[in-house]
């Protein structure tokens, strides 16, 4: 059964982005930032594109309620439900938090350093869901989905057990490197996305060894 408060939490916060987004729209300015690459360049567009990041909250709350019930393993959500809907919130916080940095830029310009500030919210997000990643069950939803992972519970199992560490890890790393006395930010995107691509990396291919040795 789903947590009903958890649910009802991340409903509200995509509500909060968008009610928002409806509240300012008419005091924008007729263009408002939508982009920021790593050296900290803005691409703009019409205002009208704050009823995109305003709904896709909603958007997203909408999917993480519809697609496991058309999953084929839709009974193991019962297992993790709790933090099914744990890992909703902690994306509707992400999502409504991107949206206040478009506000606050919009309105004034330079008052925070986008790139910087992203990297410490992804890094959050990694270091909450590598906390819950373990207690994912088997799906073809939400987790480390590789042909392995699927076609063993066990495998399944300590692929989520290593990849909630390599998660937890990369989102440690993206608080402290910010910080690191790095003088190109071509540097701080490698770094950056290196740590993403290893979280991601290691526990697919540990997966694939994991099942050759069932398989034996």
């Amino acid at each position: 059964m789903k947590n009903r408060k958890l649910r009802i939490l991340s409903y509200l916060l995509a509500a909060i982005s968008l009610l928002l987004a409806i509240l300012l729209y008419p005091s924008l300015p007729d263009k408002i930032p939508t982009h920021w690459d790593i050296n900290g360049t803005v691409t703009y567009s019409g205002k009208s594109a704050i009823f995109l990041t305003g709904s896709l909250g909603l958007i997203v709350a909408v999917l993480i309620d519809f697609l496991p019930r058309i999953d084929p393993r839709r009974r193991n959500y019962q297992k993790f439900n709790k933090y099914y809907d744990l890992f909703c919130v902690f994306m509707q916080l992400f999502l409504l938090i991107i949206n206040l940095v478009t506000i606050v830029e919009t309105y004034r310009p330079g008052t925070l350093s986008v790139p910087t500030f992203t990297i410490f919210a992804i890094g959050f997000l990694f270091l909450l869901t590598g906390n819950i990643m373990p207690k994912f069950k088997s799906n073809f939803y939400m987790g480390i989905k590789t042909p392995w992972t699927l076609s063993s519970e066990e495998v399944w199992h300590k692929t989520h057990r290593l990849g909630g560490k390599c998660f937890f890890i990369a989102g440690l790393l993206c608080l402290i490197f910010p910080f690191l006395p790095l003088e190109h930010t071509v540097i701080y995107s490698f770094f950056f996305l290196s740590f993403i691509l290893i979280a991601t990396f290691i526990p697919a291919v540990m997966s694939y060894f994991w099942w050759r040795q069932e398989q034996k």
